[in-house]
This record gives structure tokens, C-alpha cells and sequence, in this order.
């Protein structure tokens, strides 16, 4: 069993930062940042 990944707060916060202000659709941030796109949903 894979455990889980962990982000810091950092991490969230500039993955947010990004989504926002980038114009890209969510899937391809997610994918710059190397996560699955359903955790930027969260």
C-alpha cells in the first residue's frame, strides 16, 4: 500500500496562487505541479 503524500502549507498555498492567476485550466497545473487534478479540488 502507496502511503499518502503529504504538502505543505507552502505547497498548498502557491498551488492555489497558481490556479488562480495562471488562466490554465485546472488539469494542467496539476499536472506542472505533479499531483492528480481531483486534489486541487479539494
Amino acid at each position: 500500500m502507496e502511503k499518502r503524500q503529504r504538502f505543505s502549507a507552502e505547497f498548498k498555498r502557491e498551488a492555489i496562487r497558481m490556479m488562480q492567476t495562471s488562466g490554465k485550466p485546472v488539469v494542467v497545473v496539476a499536472r506542472e505541479l505533479g499531483i492528480p487534478h481531483n486534489r486541487l479540488h479539494k
